[in-house]
């Protein structure tokens, strides 16, 4: 993407037709500004030098390169009387001067050598910012922050981003594996644009829609008296010992709430943050999980259809109430949403 030197400097000066008459700082002692220096630095007032000065620094960059005001204002296509009296308001809001007048061209003195050098990076720094947020909202070649658990890592989140490609394939993804409450606030944070997770969340800050159901096995070790079975009630592993999820993780949550219904309170032996490590827990025979079907067989283990009660969990998609999309987050998510029932593999 090109942008010319004008264009910057037109677009700061379009945007501050009204110049800043006799704008001056509000006085303080040397104490009191070295302990604000933390807070201005963290909140810019509208009484900052930062805000004060931002408008004029493209007008005294192209000063400065062309060392004459009349080229520099036709490069920033504004009146040279209106950039003249820019650049010398500037100086008395400074309180230094950053020329030395010689006739109608201009030099820089040492304090506006000083001063170029790092209106130059922050022009640079605010050229690199603004390019890098028009990228990410670009629809063919955006980004879109996308969360989604642990579980659904190895096959259905590469499976869908592959489908999505297909017809977007310059979009970028930035992808983020966590437990669901831990999504839910980044997503309030900012820090995502969507989340898959489970159970489908219900807050009034978040828009969630169900997309599918994934149904849960009893995963017994392979020498266990119930692995010849292929079905089990989950009242027959009352009396077993549990590996599970830690308290906070959706699909512990979805556990206890079925041992409940089964009529029991599961006895916890191990706790962990990984459902493939629950698995390899259970093939030491260290207890039983009731875990999603895993992306590829587990040796050691026997995973059983659970008959009663009903064991599944939904996985829905969220995002922030009131958030606005981006192009490319609009099309993911109209993708995910006509994902309805066919989201995970079959």
């Amino acid at each position: 993407m090109m942008h010319e030197r004008r264009s910057q400097g037109s677009l700061l000066q379009g945007r501050n037709r009204k110049e800043v008459l006799g704008a001056k700082r509000p006085g303080a002692d040397a104490g009191a500004e070295a302990g604000e220096a933390a807070g201005e630095a963290a909140e810019l007032g509208g009484d900052s030098w930062a805000t004060l000065l931002a408008p004029r620094l493209a007008q005294f960059t192209a000063v400065a390169r062309h060392e004459h005001v009349t080229r520099a204002a036709q490069e920033l296509g504004m009146p040279q009387p209106t950039l003249s009296r820019a650049i010398v308001r500037l100086e008395d809001d400074l309180g230094v001067a950053l020329f030395a007048r010689h006739g109608r061209t201009l030099s820089l003195t040492p304090a506006g050598r000083a001063f170029l050098a790092s209106t130059e990076r922050a022009l640079m720094d605010l050229e690199r910012a603004t390019e890098s947020v028009r990228a990410d909202v670009d629809p063919a070649a955006g980004k879109v922050a996308f969360g989604f658990l642990h579980t659904l890592g190895p096959e259905t989140v590469p499976g869908l981003i592959r489908s999505f490609r297909a017809d977007h394939p310059r979009v970028r993804f930035q992808l983020v594996q966590n437990y669901g409450e831990a999504m839910i606030e980044r997503l309030r944070a900012g820090d995502l644009d969507l989340c898959l997770t489970s159970p489908v969340p219900d807050y009034p800050d978040l828009v969630a829609r169900r997309l599918d159901e994934q149904k849960l096995r009893l995963v017994v070790p392979d020498d266990h008296p119930l692995a010849t079975r292929k079905r089990v009630r989950l009242a027959e592993a009352a009396g077993e010992l549990f590996v599970t999820l830690e308290p906070g993780y959706g699909l512990r949550r979805i556990t206890d709430a079925l041992c409940t219904e089964a009529g029991f309170t599961p006895r916890i032996a191990f706790e962990g943050e990984e459902a493939e490590t629950l698995r390899g827990l259970v093939a030491a025979g260290l207890g039983v999980a009731l875990l999603p079907p895993p992306a590829v067989p587990r040796p050691g283990v026997a995973e059983l259809t659970v008959t009663a009660p009903r064991a599944v969990r939904e996985i829905g998609v969220a995002w922030l109430d009131g958030h606005p999309d981006t192009p490319p987050v609009a099309e993911f998510k109209k993708f995910l949403l006509s994902r309805r029932g066919k989201l995970l593999p079959r």
